[in-house]
């Protein structure tokens, strides 16, 4: 296990989540990159550069850094949710659905993976295959909570009228 991050690299850490909230995405990224060779792999780092990414909708550089993110820390969600939401910006739907699958073993208790397929499903036209996910994630979750999450997704919009009943 790596040892904890130390000064100054925890400083720039901390300044580039500070530009982060602020919305100023490129000032994050020049204080990111200052971390110190050494330590541009580590999990926050990286969920860090994800987020920052994610924000400049630089979809392709998302994929990657999830991609670091779960050979580094398989064990960790947030890679293997954030690598398929990247690939469905890029329309790239299966491929996101195709890869969040194997999750599902990995995080039985995760109620994002089935919500995140049931969008995926639905996008691909797949209602039926949407539907049953969308069951599934309520079960993890609190169903009023999540109804209301789905009425405002428009990856879910050709359910709305069901989820409305739900």
């Amino acid at each position: 296990m790596k040892s904890k991050l130390q000064p100054p690299d925890t400083h720039h850490l901390s300044a580039a989540e500070g530009w982060l909230e602020l919305g100023n995405y490129h000032e994050a990224l020049a204080e990111l990159n200052l971390v110190s060779s050494g330590e541009q792999e580590r999990l926050e780092v990286l969920g860090l550069r994800w987020s920052i990414a994610a924000q400049l909708k630089s979809w392709e550089e998302c994929v990657g850094i999830a991609g670091n993110i779960i050979k580094l820390a398989p064990k960790n969600v947030f890679g293997w949710i954030h690598r398929s939401y990247a690939l469905h910006e890029l329309k790239r739907t299966s491929e996101a659905r195709d890869l969040l699958q194997p999750a599902l073993k990995r995080f039985p208790k995760d109620d994002t993976i089935p919500y995140n397929l049931a969008c995926y499903e639905c996008q691909l036209g797949e209602l039926a295959t949407a539907r049953d996910w969308l069951h599934h994630a309520m079960k993890l979750r609190k169903p009023a909570e999540l109804k209301a999450q789905a009425l405002e997704d428009v990856d879910l919009k050709p359910l709305w009228t069901e989820i409305q009943g739900m």
